[in-house]
């Protein structure tokens, strides 16, 4: 079948663009006269990465709710109505055989709008726990892709399937301990490395808890590699100052996170979706601090899937000014336990995640 056509929504942050993109590559490896739009939510992150992954993306008006301020809902249920309106254009116009939604603001109306117009609907749940939009997009979809067991709870049973989440394949390219790798970075492959991430954004207890233990990170002779995110890159260079060593390096941004998990002896970092994905898919041991900001505490319930199955050490946010360096600086000189957790770890991996989606979106158009 030629020249199908694919509508792609959601995103707002990293963990949903970044599956949107994946699932898109798959499906343009298998189909490659396809066509793909991208539908986001205007002024948000795939605005920009969208078009730079060479694909179209519209905006809609649309935003989340107002929490804290009922007045401010008033504004939020008219950019609703109006992207719902948009949003029933877009899928006029460019008539899919297929809308796939994969969590954030955009996938409501535009799923809610493609069905409407009898346009069969796909799923990608990522995390352990299920936004909003895809609680109530789930009736109407046809399949529903989940990374974790147990996602029963939310979704109809005969509509699950067990694929994992998409995640960057150029991770598995660099050998685990590449020696240009720690080139990159100025690091000797003869001392532990400790890599520290808190999301694009970074996240402000992590960073704080690294500001409170930068005395015992220099003392405790292992190298320190430290994502602080745009926000707090300038608080934490300060910080960063009378400690300076050839053995920490600060950065808002790593460019090369392929190198960065290829030295990595044991990671902190937040618990969103794609990052846990990430470190099961390369078996990398790790203390999460879930955020406490994200919508159904989802970040937490993430975490305790990887504890339970001792997988991975948590540290609610709430304790990790006090614990998490003591954790990171006792753990990583813990061979026996850095081997069991980066064990346990891998088993939770689903590989060939956008492949297994690829193919069910296909069978769906197939049908």
């Amino acid at each position: 079948m030629a020249n199908q056509k694919f509508i792609i929504s959601g995103g707002g942050t990293g963990g949903h663009i970044f599956p949107a993109i994946s699932i898109a590559n798959a499906l343009k490896k298998k189909r490659p006269d396809a066509k793909f739009l991208f539908v986001g939510a205007e002024g948000r992150m795939e605005m920009e990465k969208v078009p730079n992954a060479g694909y179209e993306i519209v905006g809609l008006p649309v935003s989340g709710f107002n929490r804290g301020s009922l007045l401010k809902n008033f504004k939020v249920l008219f950019r609703l109505f109006k992207s719902l309106r948009m949003a029933k254009k877009v899928v006029r116009d460019f008539a899919p055989d297929i809308a796939v939604g994969v969590g954030g603001y955009a996938s409501g109306p535009t799923l809610y709008m493609a069905h409407r117009s009898g346009v069969p609907t796909v799923l990608q749940e990522q995390n352990s726990y299920a936004g909003v939009t895809n609680k109530l997009l789930a009736k109407k979809a046809a399949k529903i892709c989940v990374a974790y067991e147990g996602m029963e709870r939310f979704f109809p049973q005969d509509k699950i399937i067990l694929t994992g989440n998409p995640v960057r394949q150029d991770f598995l390219e660099v050998a685990p301990k590449a020696q240009e790798a720690y080139d990159f970075f100025h690091f000797s492959p003869a001392k532990k490395t400790l890599l520290i991430i808190g999301g694009s954004l970074g996240a402000r207890t992590i960073n704080q808890s690294v500001i409170a233990g930068l005395s015992k990170l220099k003392e405790a002779g292992i190298q320190v590699l430290w994502q602080t995110g745009k926000l707090y890159y300038e608080g934490a260079l300060k910080a960063y100052e009378p400690f300076k060593t050839d053995d920490i390096v600060v950065t808002d941004f790593v460019k090369r996170m392929d190198y960065a998990y290829s030295i990595a002896d044991l990671v902190v970092s937040r618990a969103g979706a794609s990052s846990i994905s990430e470190l099961c898919l390369l078996g990398k041991p790790s203390i999460l601090v879930p955020s406490p900001n994200v919508a159904e505490d989802h970040q937490t319930k993430n975490a305790q899937a990887l504890a339970t199955r001792n997988a991975a050490v948590m540290v609610a946010d709430k304790d990790a000014n006090s614990v998490l360096l003591d954790e990171a600086i006792r753990m990583i000189a813990d061979e026996p336990l850095l081997n069991e957790l980066g064990e346990n770890a891998k088993k939770m991996a689903q590989l060939d995640s956008a492949d297994r989606i690829a193919d069910e979106i296909l069978k769906l158009i197939e049908k």
